[in-house]
């Protein structure tokens, strides 16, 4: 079983002179639902390297079991440090992918070709796809069957526009998920905001927030299972 997660490389919030990167909870907790199932994980980012950590999700107020866990873990943070460049991958070699969010990938995942083109041949190969809280965005310019956008007609989820205002950031991202989940013709819908939320269609796996990741790698497991 080998699941392919990939983060983000953009460190920018916008032009506030602040940072942004992925979110630590939501990778930290799929990457051990799926390294205790025995999954081999390969991680991947647009520059390879070292993603950036949003320093919002590495505050006191925002560790988890699993954030505690990551931090104590040599061999994750040294994997983490050394992530693949994207571009370079061989994608017959994975199971599966999974894509945690936080700002960044609003910026480059959503536009990054290597990534569309992953996702579109993950889906024609009829590989499980996940992506959790603000990493939904990078069904923006995926297209499925007869040049439609990859989610029009799927059920799906991601960080609601009520969760982005109440984080100040509605006027600082390029674009909004759930306005563009629906405008790709997703049938998008929520749970109560900062609450575990996940929608499955199909081999397609969405979560709203942060709350959501561990359930969401869950649901990618089942459908591996």
């Amino acid at each position: 079983m080998n699941v392919l997660m990939v983060l983000t490389s953009h460190d920018a919030l916008g032009n506030t002179g602040k940072k942004t990167g992925f979110w630590l909870e939501e990778f930290a907790a799929p990457y051990y639902v799926l390294s205790d199932a025995g999954a081999k994980i390969t991680l991947a980012s647009p520059k390879g390297g070292q993603p950036p950590l949003d320093p919002s999700s590495d505050a006191p107020d925002a560790q988890t079991d699993d954030t505690r866990r990551f931090k104590d873990d040599a061999a994750a943070g040294k994997a983490l440090a050394a992530t693949v460049k994207l571009s370079d991958l061989d994608l017959s070699r994975f199971d599966a992918v999974f894509y945690p969010g936080g700002h960044g990938p609003l910026w480059d995942l959503a536009e990054d070709p290597a990534s569309i083109h992953l996702i579109e041949n993950f889906a024609s190969s009829g590989k499980p796809i996940a992506a959790v809280c603000h990493a939904p965005a990078i069904f923006r310019h995926t297209k499925g069957a007869g040049g439609k956008p990859f989610v029009s007609g799927r059920n799906v989820t991601g960080f609601t526009n009520s969760e982005e205002e109440a984080v100040g950031l509605t006027d600082v991202v390029p674009f909004l998920v759930e306005d563009m989940l629906g405008k790709n013709g997703g049938k998008y819908s929520k749970g109560a905001d900062w609450t575990p939320y996940v929608v499955v269609d199909g081999k397609l796996v969405t979560g709203q927030n942060p709350a959501s990741s561990k359930d969401a790698a869950k649901a990618l497991l089942k459908l591996l299972s």
